[in-house]
């Protein structure tokens, strides 16, 4: 499931989480769902399990996922709606910032509107 691309500049830990949010996002990481063990993982990516741990990490310190001691990682029951409402907001910015350079362009609210509606 989890793929490293080494000629990537992002850190491997990095491509792990983002991997990892967008299966919940995706729902093939459900709710409750374990996640494989870092020394598993790590193997069958061939990267050190430090590094898999602090994927790990991130995913809990987001509220992604819970560790419990001698059980594993688990998905979160609310992970996937979390991930929802924050890439919603990502989005939202990413809409304001442009409808601002389209402003400073000349079109108007009413023409940037119109062509929101034809897709």
């Amino acid at each position: 499931m989890f793929q490293i691309d080494n000629q990537s500049r992002v850190a491997v830990y990095e491509q792990i989480l983002h991997q990892a949010e967008r299966y919940i996002l995706a729902g093939l990481l459900p709710p409750e769902e374990k996640l494989p063990s870092v020394r598993s993982l790590s193997v069958q990516l061939g990267v050190n399990p430090n590094t898999v741990q602090r994927a790990y990490t991130e995913l809990e310190r987001a509220g992604l996922i819970v560790t419990a001691p001698g059980r594993g990682a688990f998905v979160t029951t609310g992970s996937r709606n979390l991930l929802a409402s924050r890439r919603r907001e990502e989005c939202l910015a990413q809409l304001r910032t442009l409808v601002a350079e389209l402003v400073v362009c000349g079109l108007t609210l009413d023409e940037i509107i119109e062509e929101v509606r034809r897709q």
